[in-house]
């Protein structure tokens, strides 16, 4: 089946299905967009990737090529088998929404990645309970021996630089292009643009 490539428009979600063995191409187009990552069990939406249980078993806070990332019953999910794009990634740090950005100094309406998820799987007729916290995929969010965290700019940008992802069940997946313009996640101009992904 050939593949056919799918923007996630700046500061907006896409969902798709995807089935167990299939691949999927999750490309950084311009080198420094931040992507939220969701992946949920077709048949059941109450399973889906947890970053917490998936580093009890990788014992990593950033996945690398070979790793599988699990869902909160423990099972694979997907299997990160390919990274162009520098492996630099988050597992820790909760997607946005509009209280973060609240917090931020921002008031009234700002887009935000827990409603675009929300978007993305109504957009397939689905509804999920709540947000689970994302892959943060091209997120650079270094870390000290003291345990801070920083919001940082990412260190090189790698424009087409991409990740492969194999599903490991039928599932469901989500992501976002996250909309941070405050801090920056997305370059140091604090501007979101558009990614793109593939699935075959």
């Amino acid at each position: 089946m050939n593949a056919t490539t799918v923007e996630i428009p700046a500061r907006r979600g896409k969902a798709a299905h995807v089935a167990r063995g299939q691949d999927v191409l999750v490309i950084n187009t311009h080198g420094e967009q931040v992507v939220d990552t969701w992946a949920f069990n077709r048949d059941d939406l109450g399973e889906f990737m947890s970053m917490e249980h998936t580093r009890a078993h990788t014992l990593r806070l950033v996945p690398q090529v070979g790793d599988i990332l699990r869902t909160n019953r423990r099972r694979p999910i997907l299997t990160l088998v390919e990274d162009t794009s520098g492996g630099i990634h988050d597992t820790l740090l909760a997607a946005c929404d509009r209280y973060r950005y609240a917090f931020l100094g921002v008031e009234g309406h700002h887009d935000n990645c827990a409603d675009n998820l929300m978007a993305g799987l109504a957009a397939l007729g689905l509804t999920a309970s709540h947000v689970p916290s994302p892959l943060n995929l091209f997120m650079n969010i270094p870390w000290t021996p003291g345990g801070g965290l920083a919001f940082a700019a990412p260190p090189k940008p790698l424009p087409g630089g991409y990740v492969r992802l194999r599903a490991e069940m039928d599932l469901v997946i989500a992501f976002s292009a996250c909309p941070q313009d405050v801090l920056p996640i997305n370059g140091r101009a604090c501007r979101p643009v558009e990614a793109h992904f593939r699935i075959a």
